[in-house]
């Protein structure tokens, strides 16, 4: 049994939430880039997240079914989203197409933010529990005092 195992799935998530924080400022910072070096318009990015598995072969033969069941968050990739491009009337824009409209990236600010809200509540909430393992952790140690 791990003592710090709790802290171990908590940091996954920190981890993760940090990275998913990340590509959200990404996607909110080429809100409007028309051109990126792949050519057209900026698409928006998105983690996918999977669960962590055991480090090694032994570790998994040596633990109950419920222990395998949690063992944290990974990244396991960075997709881009296939929605379609909005289209905007602009025919003095640079990348206007011969009827004046301009691609845009398909990222809507509003998803972002909220997105951006879910992602800060998930690392506010995995640091509340690496803070809630310390503390018992400490009165274990207490305990041991007495």
């Amino acid at each position: 049994m791990r003592i710090f195992r709790s802290m171990d799935i908590a940091a996954s998530g920190l981890t993760a939430e940090r990275l998913r924080m990340d590509i959200i400022a990404n996607n909110i910072a080429n809100a409007a880039s028309t051109r990126t070096e792949d050519g057209g318009p900026y698409r928006r990015q998105m983690p996918v997240f999977a669960p962590r598995e055991a480090e090694s072969f032994s570790s998994v033969l040596n633990r109950t079914q419920s222990q395998m069941d949690s063992e944290g968050v990974r990244v396991v990739g960075i997709t881009k989203d296939a929605a379609p491009f909005k289209k905007v009337y602009n025919p003095h824009h640079p990348d206007a197409d011969k009827d004046g409209y301009v691609n845009m990236p398909n990222v809507d600010t509003v998803t972002e933010m909220v997105d951006m809200i879910s992602a800060s509540r998930s690392y506010e909430a995995n640091v509340t529990v690496i803070n809630a393992a310390k503390s018992m952790a400490l009165k274990a140690l207490e305990i041991g005092k007495g």
